[in-house]
């Protein structure tokens, strides 16, 4: 019977360890993005490649405009 207390306390002291590690890693952000990596494998490395940094030229641009609108709000 001592071994069955023992056990519970094992199985309970490890599922509260699963929880609080995907407690820290969900808010971390590790579980936002399910889609993409699912999707990747059926594209070229080439075409990967392509939408990364047509992504970068994006953000650089939208940097860009952003930095125009609060020079001319200055």
């Amino acid at each position: 019977m001592d071994i069955l207390y023992l056990m519970i306390l094992c199985s309970v002291s490890l599922a509260a360890i699963f929880l609080v590690v995907f407690i820290v890693y969900a808010r971390k952000g590790q579980f936002e993005d399910d889609e993409s990596p699912a999707v990747r494998i059926l594209f070229d490395s080439g075409e990967i490649k392509e939408k990364e940094e047509g992504n970068k030229d994006k953000d650089e641009k939208k940097i860009g405009e952003n930095n125009k609108i609060e020079e001319k709000s200055e």
